[in-house]
């Protein structure tokens, strides 16, 4: 069976991404024709359509999305076997935690701090970065391991350790007179007419339709909840980022959120052995209220 060349994925992916030849040509700095035949040819080698042509551009087919996604994770995984293979050469080389800003503050500390007190360990950076964004550092081999959430975050393809299991909370503005209840449930937010539910990214990294605003950055949704533009309902530990301009009401029914440490299930790198200790020491134990903070205990090792 043909092999496939990172090129052709490359080729393949620019037109995916684009939906159109000539600006995928142009972002890779090719002519369009021989980018056109590329694909034709990587057709061919498949033995199936992956584009339809039309005038006003192309759309996948069936075959082509799942093309795309084979090779986003094909060179992603290249990408990262790339860095990867740089840092192991490196004496002075530390391990990269990802996390989403704001996010686990607590729990972070706790991480950082139990892992500083190992001895031998590998220095241990942290990467803070913006909604949904670990699982494509994972994935090239900018970070090592990463804080992340389950059941929204993408876990494909790593090994997790569970942390902690913990209730939600809804951020809305304090002058809302939700602010002033002391606990509501999902329907009581989820259809407020003066204050939308932000949406935040699914799996795929698409948003479900509605009238609350897309979450993108953290900054962003702390803005316009403060401009009394929407609320939002986050694990209880992340209210750390708060601002005055919030209020943060325990939401009864929302689901649990649980907190891993992530890394790619393939890795197999001493140096991830302390991290991965560190997070196994810390034992977090569930809090069944969400108004109140986990307990939290550090075992001694």
């Amino acid at each position: 069976m043909d092999t496939l060349e990172t090129r052709e994925l490359r080729y393949f992916l620019a037109v995916a991404e684009e939906l159109h030849f000539g600006r995928a040509a142009e972002r890779l700095g090719i002519a369009q024709p021989p980018l056109s035949r590329a694909i034709q040819q990587l057709e061919r080698r498949i033995g199936t359509r992956l584009v339809d042509r039309g005038p006003g551009g192309v759309t996948l087919t069936g075959p082509g999305t799942v093309l795309r996604r084979e090779a986003e994770l094909a060179l992603a995984a290249v990408e990262a076997a790339m860095r990867r293979t740089r840092r192991a050469a490196d004496p002075t080389h530390t391990i990269t935690l990802a996390t989403k800003a704001g996010a686990s503050y607590e729990l972070l500390r706790l991480l950082l701090d139990e892992h500083a007190r190992t001895p031998g360990a590998v220095p241990l950076e942290v990467e803070l970065c913006e909604v949904g964004e670990q699982a494509g550092l994972l994935r090239t081999g900018a970070a090592d391991v990463a804080l992340m959430h389950r059941p929204v975050d993408d876990l494909a393809g790593f090994e997790t350790q569970d942390l902690l299991t913990e209730g939600q909370v809804a951020i809305v503005p304090a002058s809302h007179p939700l602010a002033s209840l002391d606990r509501v449930t999902m329907a009581e937010v989820a259809d407020v007419p003066d204050l939308p539910m932000a949406r935040w990214p699914q799996r795929d990294g698409t948003y479900l339709e509605g009238p609350g605003p897309e979450v993108h950055t953290q900054s962003q949704l702390a803005q316009r909840v403060a401009l009394g533009l929407t609320l939002l309902v986050i694990p209880a530990s992340s209210r750390a980022w708060q601002w005055p301009q919030h209020a943060a009401i325990p939401v009864t029914d929302a689901p649990p959120i649980t907190t891993v440490l992530a890394w790619p299930s393939h890795l197999r790198s001493p140096a991830l052995d302390a991290p991965r200790a560190t997070a196994g020491a810390l034992l977090l134990s569930d809090s069944p209220d969400p108004e109140s903070p986990p307990a939290r205990t550090v075992s001694e090792t």
